[in-house]
């Protein structure tokens, strides 16, 4: 946008090195599938070990030089690092290499820019890639120290540099504004959401874990999935009637990765924004990764960062048609949902999902018998329009007996309305549950 750079390549040697710091290590594995993912064509990966990186040039001067070779060999234009570059060291090895360098962090912003399609998605990337760029403007006006002098030339004595740190600025700053009005409308949305009392559910997860699969099996969508890193990142919104609990909005989320960048968790606070205020999540796991408690990890440091991580959830062990295992639910010591295996792309345990999802939004259920007098009509017309009734008969005195299956909350509203005392006509063991003295 700003600098000049040598011409970018489709072929890229590519650049991991494994650090003994376990918290510094990358996947060389889920490298490739970034770059792959990018629309580059790897040619090589270079790899190494070292204790921490070379502050000059990440990979120390013996490297570099192998590098260099890598390049000429391989005819590539483009080098790709599996590791976060200061602006310096960047700088330093493309003066060395005479091609383009990416880091990591670029590498996934040049995939989100390629995969953004809302409007709002497109502000989002464009925010976190020049808060990006914004670091490393000094490479490329290494050519250019000051504007020309010279009649008619002479300028206010602004570097170049400084010019476009202010133009830079100044477009951040304008895309905060609309995309504070995002977050905006987005809140109203969730506020009236709320106060219709319809429950939201976000998928969340790792990259490539199947959210966009699972969403699209249970609201026969057609939102973009494939076998790729990041092929969702827009929030979609669709509506899911759940059994016992009715109409449910649920959301599809951007995929989290390992060492997700810091600015692009806060550029896409907006979109985040529907996790950390959902009623429940869903975590997708792909159960098949053999790094999979390490993905979870990483994304339960994501929920955390923007605050989701005491948001209920439930945890859904997806792919299992990749190996042998069949579908079912794990509870805890209460009975309660906790794990859900099954595969979206095959629908098998879909059924068994649904029936948890019920189960985790429709705790208050009230499942009880209720026999009532002929002048308690309207309370009988309440139920039916409810849909409470599950079965109903009389007795030889003209008694309604009624077997009823309600949220609490509905059944607390009608008698409110009736100006009935619920006490009266619930059992005493649902009276002393804890939910109901709240």
């Amino acid at each position: 946008m700003f600098f000049e750079r040598p011409d970018a390549g489709e072929t890229a040697v590519l650049v991991h090195v494994d650090f003994q710091d376990e918290q510094e290590r990358e996947d060389a594995g889920e490298f490739l599938e970034l770059v792959r993912s990018a629309g580059a064509e790897p040619a090589t990966l270079l790899t190494g070990s070292r204790n921490r990186p070379d502050p000059r040039s990440f990979i120390g001067s013996g490297k570099v030089e192998e590098l260099r070779e890598a390049l000429d060999a391989h005819k590539a234009e483009l080098v790709i690092f599996n590791h976060a570059l200061s602006p310096s060291q960047e700088r330093n090895l493309e003066q060395s290499l005479k091609c383009r360098v990416l880091d990591r962090t670029g590498l996934i912003l040049d995939i989100f820019a390629q995969r953004a399609r809302t409007h709002e998605g497109k502000l989002q990337v464009e925010l976190a890639q020049l808060e990006y760029m914004s670091t490393r403007l000094v490479r490329g006006w290494t050519h250019l120290e000051r504007q020309k002098g010279g009649i008619g030339l002479r300028g206010p004595g602004e570097t170049q540099l400084e010019t476009d740190r202010r133009l830079l600025r100044a477009r951040i700053k304008a895309i905060h504004k609309r995309l504070d009005k995002v977050r905006s409308q987005r809140s109203q949305n969730r506020r009236a959401r709320s106060r219709a009392e319809i429950p939201s559910v976000s998928l969340v997860g790792y990259t490539n874990a199947g959210k966009s699969t699972l969403f699209n099996a249970l609201t026969a969508s057609r939102v973009y999935a494939a076998d790729q890193l990041f092929a969702t990142l827009d929030p979609t919104l669709r509506r899911l009637e759940v059994e016992d609990v009715g109409p449910v909005v649920l959301a599809d989320t951007v995929g989290f990765i390992r060492h997700l960048p810091h600015k692009l968790v806060e550029a896409f606070q907006a979109t985040l924004q529907e996790a950390a205020e959902a009623s429940l999540l869903v975590h997708v796991i792909d159960a098949a990764d053999p790094d999979r408690e390490l993905n979870v990890s990483q994304v339960e440091d994501v929920l955390d960062e923007i605050g989701a991580l005491e948001v209920p959830t439930l945890k859904v062990m997806n792919k299992i048609d990749l190996f042998d295992s069949a579908p079912r639910i794990e509870r805890d010591g209460e009975g309660r949902p906790e794990v859900v295996w099954l595969s979206a792309r095959d629908g098998k345990g879909l059924e068994l999902f649904e029936q948890a999802l019920s189960e985790c939004l429709a705790d208050d259920i009230i499942d009880f018998e209720l026999t009532l007098e002929p002048q308690q009509g309207r309370l009988r017309a309440g139920l039916h329009e409810l849909g409470a009734v599950r079965d109903e008969r009389f007795d030889e005195q003209g008694r309604t007996l009624l077997e009823v299956r309600l949220p609490r909350r509905d059944f607390l509203q009608l008698m409110a309305r009736l100006g009935e005392r619920a006490d009266d006509y619930l059992p005493e063991t649902l009276q002393d549950r804890p939910l109901w003295e709240q």
